[in-house]
């Protein structure tokens, strides 16, 4: 499952974006809830690297100077939300995390779909509701390594190009993760084991890059999203229960 979870890593990062909730949700049902986080993260720097070698001359750098500094307020809430809750808490909240996360990208697929219909480009989000994904972006992949939705529907509703998505999108997630090291580091989340765990997971890893990036040439992306959403809703519900 470790394996399959890191294969999802490489391909979410690679271009099948979709799947980037469900490594948070099998690191979790097989390792404590919050040994999980740490473990997520050393994987997740790797394949940020390999988005960034991929798209790193498309990011639009404007938007990711006005946003880093309120991710960084969601990070220090879940930063002390790890620090005060035991394991059975933080699943629960992963869970909790995945479920608000699929309404999310439920919400995107509707609004796309209602675009598409009417014949014009995508709607931006309404201004009075930008101040919140900073920090809803900063707590989701502080506590579940997810925030991949969260920005998703931030850069589409900021009506970026397909390219600068994935540009600006490899960078932040660079970035974020790299400001997450410190405290998962001081919180005792990463640790030599976790890091050795990273390292067997490496090649699936890698694997799970080279398959994203074909794959996502010629899978019906509508489908594979629904897919994704109905494991993830699966897996919310069971770490909650």
């Amino acid at each position: 499952m470790l394996a399959l979870a890191a294969f999802a890593v490489g391909a979410a990062k690679s271009g099948m974006p979709a799947l980037g909730p469900i490594p948070a949700a099998l690191f979790a049902s097989v390792l404590p809830a919050k040994a999980s986080t740490g473990a997520v993260l050393g994987l997740l720097l790797v394949g940020d690297l390999i988005a960034v070698r991929m798209y790193h001359a498309h990011a639009d750098w404007k938007i990711l100077r006005r946003l880093l500094p309120s991710v960084l307020v969601g990070i220090l809430v879940g930063v002390v939300v790890l620090w005060a809750a035991n394991d059975i808490v933080v699943r629960r909240i992963i869970g909790a995390t995945l479920l608000v996360l699929v309404a999310l990208s439920v919400l995107l697929m509707l609004r796309r779909r209602a675009d598409a219909a009417a014949g014009r480009e995508a709607r931006p989000v309404p201004r009075a509701l930008s101040w919140l994904f900073g920090p809803l972006g900063g707590f989701t992949t502080m506590i579940a390594n997810a925030a991949g939705p969260v920005m998703s529907l931030y850069f589409v509703a900021s009506r970026l190009p397909v390219q600068a998505i994935l540009g600006t999108a490899a960078w932040f997630f660079l970035i974020v993760n790299t400001m997450k090291l410190p405290f998962s580091v001081g919180l005792g989340l990463i640790t030599p084991e976790s890091l050795l765990l990273n390292l067997l997971l490496v090649p699936a890893l890698i694997l799970g890059a080279l398959g994203g990036r074909m794959a996502a040439r010629r899978i019906s992306q509508e489908w594979f999203e629904r897919v994704v959403l109905v494991l993830t809703f699966a897996s919310g519900v069971y770490l909650l229960w």
